[in-house]
C-alpha cells in the first residue's frame, strides 16, 4: 500500500524497520517482511573495493520506484532474512535509478549499481510480495 503522508506512526515504524534490519544483520529489509503492508524499505549502502566492501549508509525509502534499469544483467547469490540458510543465484539489473521519498518527505533520486542496485532491486520485489527464490536461475551449472 502506497505511504500517503508521514505521520507518528510511518516515522516510528521507519525507524523500527531500520533497528530490525540492524538487529538482525540484514543489508535491507522491506516492510512486508514484518508483516506491515506498506511501501517501505529499508537498505544498506556499500562501497566495493578490490580488498573489501565497506559499509557507507543506510537510508529509509518510502515509496520507492525503479524509474531506469540497465540492459545489463548481472547474476548474483543472493539470501533473505524471510528464508534463512538459503541462498540462490539470480539474474538482476546491473544499475537502476531509484526515485523515493525521504521521511521529511523530500523526493530522492539516487542512480546505484551492482551491489547497491541488486539490494534495492531485491527489497523492491518484497514490496510487491515477491522473494528471491521466486526469480532463482534453473540452471544445472548453479
Amino acid at each position: 500500500m502506497k505511504i500517503e503522508k508521514i505521520d507518528a506512526d510511518i516515522q516510528n515504524f521507519g525507524d523500527e524497520l531500520m533497528e530490525l534490519m540492524q538487529l538482525y544483520d540484514g543489508a535491507w529489509l522491506a516492510s512486508p517482511q514484518v508483516w506491515k503492508n506498506i511501501r517501505m524499505i529499508a537498505t544498506t549502502q556499500w562501497k566495493e573495493t578490490k580488498k573489501d566492501i565497506k559499509f557507507l549508509w543506510s537510508t529509509l525509502m518510502i515509496n520507492p520506484e525503479i524509474i531506469e534499469k540497465s540492459k545489463e544483467m548481472v547474476i548474483s547469490d543472493e539470501a533473505c532474512l524471510s528464508i534463512p540458510n538459503f541462498k540462490g543465484k539470480v539474474r538482476r539489473h546491473k544499475s537502476i535509478v531509484v526515485e523515493y521519498l525521504d521521511l521529511k518527505w523530500k523526493k530522492q533520486l539516487k542512480k546505484l549499481k551492482d551491489l547497491n542496485a541488486f539490494v534495492v532491486q531485491h527489497e523492491y520485489d518484497h514490496l510487491d510480495w515477491i522473494l528471491f527464490v521466486d526469480k532463482l536461475i534453473k540452471d544445472k551449472r548453479w
